[in-house]
């Protein structure tokens, strides 16, 4: 069994928000849960009850109320809260608990001076942005972009538009103009709000070149914003309108356009690695509730706390930061290197900040741990109560270097989803202990399973990730797929009715749950499927990786295939046939000999995408005959440059009985 690394004090109940939802539903519902598990198996048994609970509890703004809590439990094409309308914005700036001194946004970063706003002030931004977008005829439906980092003008632009109804899209600027323009010529914006660069630790970027190659790439453009950010004294491109004319004063009072609760709030993209990134629609009313549900509920966040979490505009992780003032959290931003000057500049900003929940990686918690570093040590870490990690599974000894390295007191919460629903299906919850290498829960309202390939839910067996039952934060659609046959394909087509998310995981009896990789990247060796992230944490574990990527290669004979391991060594190394020994041992001994490689290669830098996870499949595509440019979307990549030595690999292995490594 795992190790217990914190439990839950003995007042949890008294002192937490789910404590008080739990009262509430006593009060109000007449309803009682012994614990975690019965109130999770009745919030994705009884959806109509929990949803409208959320709903009613959190005292959700509408206009017009709803006929219905949904029109039936089929998925695609469940509507959730059919007749009511609302508007996301306006309930994010309730800010319930903060009073108009209060601080809600607190904004640092390596490009200019830190900024607080507080509530009043974010409100009168937010006045003022939506005012000069209205001057600029921007309405319901019209689609604003921002080509901008986390600063308080991309969230304020957020609000602005999508109080008007109109939809937001984002892209971070280190973006390049591919892959901006995959994104947005798919929904042909009105408005582009750019910066004309920024600075990454203590090198400028300058982007003015970018810009312009994305304003001649969209002739829906009828407007351009220019945020003077990394030159602030610097004149604005042709044309285009500076940030402070949107913003300027006005005597339009802040209003909120009364939306139907799937009215498209912001698109969203998948990585887009392979083909045209997917344009996800999310709508007012399903973020708002999940969002709630989540930050409040799981997080245990309210007007007391500061909630940090490092993301770019380009990860769905900055979308579900910037709805903290829902709850009544201010909010932490932060724009640049994670690493300047050194691991340590997160940590101490959360300190500086009060940061109470300080959301990360877990290869940034991972490369915290194989660096050496002792947060405790480096920074006040008092305040922080709540230690979020997402983007990769966090293994076991990730989970014991936080609590021995960070604090004996905190809780830390692995939690898993995705862009497709802006949230986690499961994650971590006041109320339950921590296991070393394990998601505490699925989610409240998430029906989370593991199907086996027969087809049949199984408890403690790696099976595929499927969702059972509708949940509001689903997309509403495509961009641009009238008959949804793009969203069925993508989620629907293996189990007709049941949303497969294309994550291998694990549910044990308690209802806790391990993810081991991607479906699609899974190793299949003499029929036990492996996991990637247990290979990747013992590979990994030593001190002469740096990274390292491994793909299966299927034999269409039956046969056993090949697994095939890439290696990134420290700086001066070169891997030899010792190197090639101590590895493989390493996961014989770790782990089983089916996960002994057959090769292993030492390259430069394993490919990853702009959000920093890694490229299994677009390997595997290359090194099996796809060339590099239909295997992947160059431009969705943090280094493409890094595919030609799998390529190199690819045309060796075509030509030879015995490839050379590539270098």
């Amino acid at each position: 069994m795992a190790d217990v690394l914190w439990t839950p004090p003995a007042d949890v109940r008294e002192r937490s928000r789910i404590g008080d939802y739990l009262r509430w539903l006593a009060e109000h519902r007449g309803l009682e849960f012994a614990d975690y598990d019965a109130l999770w198996q009745w919030s994705v048994t009884d959806l109509e009850a929990f949803w409208r609970s959320i709903w009613d509890y959190f005292d959700v703004v509408a206009h017009t109320p709803p006929t219905a809590t949904l029109t039936g439990r089929a998925m695609p094409g469940t509507r959730w809260f059919p007749g009511a309308t609302l508007n996301y914005a306006e309930n994010v700036l309730r800010m319930p608990g903060l009073g108009d001194d209060d601080r809600a946004v607190i904004a640092h970063g390596q490009t200019r001076a830190p900024e607080t706003l507080t509530a009043a002030e974010l409100r009168e931004r937010v006045r003022r942005v939506a005012a000069g977008l209205r001057r600029l005829g921007v309405g319901p439906g019209d689609r604003v972009a921002a080509y901008a980092p986390n600063i308080p003008e991309t969230y304020v632009l957020l609000l602005a538009t999508a109080s008007l109804g109109a939809i937001f899209s984002s892209c971070a600027p280190e973006f390049g103009t591919r892959s901006v323009t995959d994104r947005w010529q798919q929904i042909e914006p009105t408005v582009l709000v750019a910066v004309d660069g920024y600075r990454y630790g203590d090198k400028p970027v300058d982007r003015r070149a970018e810009v312009a190659a994305i304003r001649a790439a969209l002739p829906s453009l009828r407007h351009t914003v220019a945020i003077a950010y990394l030159e602030p004294d610097g004149p604005a491109p042709d044309g285009a309108l500076p940030w402070a004319e949107l913003a300027a004063a006005t005597d339009e009072p802040l209003t909120f356009t009364p939306v139907a609760f799937d009215h498209p709030l912001y698109v969203l993209y998948s990585s887009g690695t392979t083909g045209l990134p997917k344009p996800i629609v999310h709508g007012h009313g399903g973020i708002l509730l999940e969002h709630l549900k989540m930050l409040a509920l799981h997080h245990d966040l309210g007007p007391s706390d500061r909630f940090l979490w490092f993301t770019t505009t380009g990860w769905m992780m900055w979308n579900f930061l910037v709805s903290g003032p829902a709850v009544g959290a201010a909010i932490v931003l932060f724009d640049g290197n994670p690493g300047h000057p050194d691991l340590g500049a997160l940590w101490r900003l959360a300190a500086d900040t009060g940061t109470t929940y300080f959301g990360t990686s877990a290869p940034f918690l991972l490369a915290c741990r194989k660096a050496g570093l002792v947060p405790r040590e480096v920074a006040d870490m008092s305040a922080v109560r709540g230690l979020g990690s997402t983007g990769a599974p966090l293994p076991a000894e990730g989970f014991t270097w936080v609590y021995e390295n960070v604090s004996d007191r905190l809780q830390l919460q692995s939690l898993s989803g995705g862009t497709d629903v802006c949230t986690g299906f499961v994650g971590g919850v006041p109320l339950l202990p921590v296991y070393a290498g394990e998601i505490a829960c699925r989610a409240l309202g998430a029906k989370v399973e593991a199907r086996s390939a027969d087809g049949s839910a199984v408890i403690g067996q790696l099976g595929e990730l499927v969702i059972t039952e509708p949940m509001p934060s689903m997309p509403v659609g495509f961009w641009n797929d009238p008959d949804g046959a793009r969203y069925r394909e993508a989620y629907f087509e293996v189990y007709p009715g049941v949303w497969r998310h294309g994550d291998w995981i694990t549910v044990n009896e308690r209802g806790g749950c391990v993810i081991t990789g991607r479906s699609d990247a899974t190793l299949n060796r003499g029929g036990v499927r492996l996991g990637t992230a247990e290979f990747y944490s013992v590979v990994e574990g030593l001190d002469e990786v740096v990274d390292s990527v491994v793909v299966h290669l299927e034999d269409d004979e039956g046969g056993a295939g090949e697994l095939l391991l890439f290696v990134v060594l420290a700086e001066g190394l070169e891997l030899d046939d010792e190197m090639r020994r101590k590895i493989c041992r390493e996961l014989r001994t770790a782990l089983s000999p089916r996960h002994v490689p057959d090769e292993i290669h030492q390259v430069r830098a394993v490919p990853r995408t702009l959000s920093a996870k890694k490229l299994e499949v677009p390997v595997k595509k290359i090194l099996t005959g796809t060339p590099v440019d239909s295997a992947a979307a160059k431009g969705a990549l943090a280094n493409p440059e890094s595919l030609t030595a799998f390529a190199a690999l690819a045309q060796r292995r075509a030509t030879a009985d015995s490839p050379a490594p590539p270098r």
